[in-house]
């Protein structure tokens, strides 16, 4: 787009500029930002420092302003003397100044734009849009699923007059967002995707919430929906069946509709018959789900109304892949960290990609590498997406260009030493040495055309088929939901030990440090120092500090946890030998738990007294640990021991120089006795997905799957699996899949005690499970080798597995093997 200067962008937003510089500044804005963590140009970028439940861009202002940043955009009084060649737009919100701004560029195009909207659906009709239009229409759209108030205006600030068509998603959650974001995009078309019950809490009915997103098409030409939804259908009709708007409604049943599509599934793929402008046509389509159908229907319908059907368009059809909305990391070869991102590839999304990068990266010496096909259709000459593309690596720090493509090798004079070119993937893979990737940190972005897959598949470490997908999204969301139950000045500690119960330690500390929590706590200082290793920057507790690990912990800041007086006596003797002072330690109160813990208040007291007089060691802080905060029938012996913890910590807290942080609740104490959480809390297994409350609702992390090796059929009287437990009354057809007990998966779920979910249905264990493998029963289904088996996810719930197995979600989590791999995804 065309950038602004700020004078102007003041006008648009209504806001007043405020300066300490003695004649004003006034660069052009190429960039705009609402996260301190992702800026990469401060020259021209834009802060709009927004307000959230439990964050306030504002906070994150002189932290910018010392990285170079110039530029903002706030709702609250700054000191204009302390940033003296700072400029400040002061708006009353500046969210809505966001908004307003993004329309403006919206205003200045005239081609048509594209809202996508609905419950489901609407990433994946923009991209197989994309996909089957991109060679013959430029356009620019959402990146990744960019749908929400911030995320919208996001979008379409990347208009610019180089494009035919623009593409933008919206998502609401609240009453009254949806005529904010139509304000913004102003769409001449528009596409409802269904309507389902996705964020229904916030509204009082369905039909309450699909008005609110009807909203998004007062102002189109045209709304393209399917008939066969009836609520829909009726709705859409009675808001705008009386204007002046075209509506295309499609249908693939009987219903009689404007567009009307006949619909044969085959094994793999599916023929689609049509007729148009009364000439007959069909494509083929690589699905045969009813979701993925769904969508096709709605991208033929916009393709027919819009006049871009044409036979190549058409045969386009057939080369629809799913869409992978997130991007994976694994473990690499030779000690490389690998981020696969086949989701898109422009110069937006490859930004995302890129702050992934950098986030995984934090802090860490290894090198990073990126490897990127060209971008296509990307508004950009080859020299101008050079240009782009060198600028990106600077800014976030990139070692080492891998650039594939016709495009790119053109321009291969624009780059530097450092970046390595081939025309094809081809020719990457004939040249390709593993030795060439050591030690460092890869991100692997192609666009689909150019397969990348085969590049992942000689980059990634090779591990069986089984595997734990942990989502960071929804860990985040988590973090997000119980911090929403918090004080804004509350501190968190989040518990990363036991391998992050079982969701891989490193990992989870990178995710968690991007989003600032303030400690983490480990089990042992080896914990501790994996992390400190891998770049984490973040204090760390250690819970359960060993003598003979103290000098470490001395030398990589690890806080240990002083639970009696020997051990504060041995501690306290290495840090003289280490000649350090104030060094933080976290005395732990014995309060009815009865397991580590002071719980004389002579002892304590006389800690409290010689820390601050002999200086090598300073009480960060004082805790405990609630015995059955998730137990209502105890919530008297709950309270009781926070009176107790009350009691022994105050003397403490009173006799030092420094504040000391008070902290008592676990997870579900945040849930149930917010009253207690003092000046800090400890959020463990609720991050993972294991709430104690409905109202919260905490999302599922962690997705245990593998697939089915063989599948047999056994007669009448055998029997399967050691000791001849799984009894043939009938016969059976038995599916094999390659995961047992030394992956974690329980004996305990052996003879129809756990299921899996295959094919849309559970199915029970026969027999007893093996060290390696597992028998199913999966008798009058069609399941055949190589069919995915969900072991714990959306299905099969983790506190499903820890009810079958008789035991609690830690020991299932944190009993899941290490030689299962981890993969970590994020949108």
């Amino acid at each position: 787009m065309s950038g602004f200067g700020l004078q102007e962008i003041a006008g648009i937003v209504g806001g007043t500029i405020r300066s300490g510089a003695t004649s004003l500044l006034n660069p052009t804005i190429q960039t705009i930002a609402i996260d301190s963590r992702t800026i990469a140009d401060v020259h021209s970028c834009l802060f709009f420092a927004l307000r959230g439940v439990r964050h306030d861009g504002h906070a994150y202002v002189e932290e910018l302003y010392l990285r170079g940043v110039r530029s903002f955009v706030v709702c609250e009084p700054v000191d204009t003397a302390i940033f003296q060649d700072a400029v400040f737009i002061q708006v009353d919100d500046s969210l809505h100044a966001l908004q307003q701004l993004s329309a403006a560029v919206r205003a200045q195009y005239h081609y048509p734009v594209l809202a996508i909207t609905g419950s489901n659906g609407k990433t994946i009709v923009k991209e197989w849009l994309y996909d089957l239009l991109h060679q013959s229409v430029k356009i620019v759209r959402s990146p990744k699923s960019y749908n929400s108030q911030v995320g919208v205006p996001l979008s379409v600030w990347n208009m610019s007059d180089q494009f035919d068509l623009a593409i933008f998603e919206a998502g609401i959650s609240l009453p009254g967002e949806m005529e904010k974001l139509a304000a913004v995009i102003q769409p001449t078309i528009g596409i409802f995707t269904n309507i389902g019950e996705a964020h229904q809490e916030n509204f009082s009915t369905l039909a309450q919430k699909l008005e609110e997103k009807l909203k998004l098409f007062e102002h189109c030409n045209t709304i393209i929906y399917r008939k066969d939804q009836l609520e829909v259908d009726r709705l859409m009709h009675a808001l705008y069946g009386n204007s002046d708007k075209k509506l295309l409604a499609w249908s693939a049943s009987e219903l009689p509709a404007d567009f009307e599509l006949q619909m044969t599934v085959g094994a793999a793929s599916t023929r689609i018959e049509y007729r148009w402008k009364e000439q007959a046509f069909a494509v083929q389509v690589p699905f045969t789900d009813s979701a993925s159908l769904e969508n096709i229907g709605h991208c033929l319908a916009f393709i027919l109304a819009s006049d871009y059907d044409c036979d190549a368009v058409r045969r386009a059809f057939a080369r629809l892949q799913a869409v992978a909305m997130r991007l994976e990391l694994k473990q690499g070869i030779n000690n490389c960290l690998l981020i696969n991102d086949y989701y898109n590839s422009d110069i937006n999304s490859l930004t995302i990609a890129l702050q992934f990068l950098r986030s995984q990266a934090l802090n860490e010496r290894r090198p990073r590498v990126l490897i990127l096909s060209d971008i296509e259709q990307s508004g950009f000459s080859d020299e101008q997406l050079a240009e782009a593309v060198n600028r990106l690596i600077v800014a976030y720090g990139v070692g080492r260009l891998i650039a594939i493509g016709s495009g790119f090798y053109k321009c291969r004079h624009l780059f530097g030493p450092n970046a390595h070119f081939y025309q094809t993937t081809e020719a990457f893979l004939a040249a390709f040495q593993p030795a060439d990737f050591k030690n460092e940190h890869i991100l692997l972005k192609g666009a689909r055309d150019f397969r990348f897959e085969r590049i992942a598949a000689l980059l990634q470490k090779k591990y069986h088929q089984t595997q734990l997908e942990v989502d960071l999204n929804n860990l985040v969301e988590n973090l997000n939901r119980y911090r929403a139950q918090l004080n804004p000045e509350t501190k968190i500690t989040i518990m990363v030990k036991a391998f992050s119960y079982g969701s891989g330690t490193v990992e989870i500390a990178r995710a968690l440090e991007f989003q600032q929590v303030d400690y983490l706590a480990v089990a042992v200082a080896d914990e501790g120092l994996e992390l400190r290793q891998a770049g984490i920057s973040t204090p760390i507790i250690v819970m359960n500090p060993e003598e003979h690990s103290f000098e470490m912990m001395l030398e990589y800041q690890l806080e240990p946890n002083i639970y009696s007086i020997d051990l504060f006596e041995k501690f306290d003797q290495a840090a003289r030998r280490m000649a350090v002072t104030n060094f933080p330690i976290h005395l732990k109160l014995e309060t009815g738990m009865h397991r580590l813990g002071f719980s004389s208040p002579d002892e304590l007291n006389e800690i409290a007294e010689r820390v601050p007089r002999a200086g090598r060691l300073r009480i960060q802080s004082v805790f405990s640990h609630l015995a059955a905060s998730d137990s209502p029938e105890h919530d008297e012996f709950t309270r009781e021991q926070f009176g107790v913890f009350n009691r022994l910590s105050a003397p403490v807290v009173a006799n030092q120089p420094n504040k000391v942080i008070r902290h008592i609740l676990n997870s579900a104490g945040i849930e149930r006795f917010p009253e207690f959480q003092m000046e800090m809390v400890r959020l463990g297994i609720g991050l993972y997905g294991v709430s104690q409350s409905d109202a919260l609702q905490a999302e599922t992390v962690a997705r245990w799957s593998t697939v089915v090796s063989q599948v047999k059929k056994v007669k009448e009287g055998n029997t399967v699996g050691y000791g001849r437990k799984g009894q043939v009354e009938y016969p059976k057809r038995i599916a094999i899949i390659p995961v047992g007990y030394a992956d974690g998966y329980d004996r305990r779920l052996s003879n129809g005690a756990g299921r899996v979910w295959i094919a849309g249905r559970q199915y029970p264990v026969i027999g007893n499970i093996c060290m390696d493998m597992t028998m199913i029963d999966v008798s009058g289904a069609d399941v055949q080798p190589g069919d995915p088996v969900e072991l714990m996810g959306e299905h099969i719930r983790l506190t499903d597995l820890a009810q079958w197995m008789g035991t609690i979600p830690y020991e299932v989590l944190t009993g899941i093997s290490q030689r299962v791999r981890r993969v970590y995804v994020q949108e």
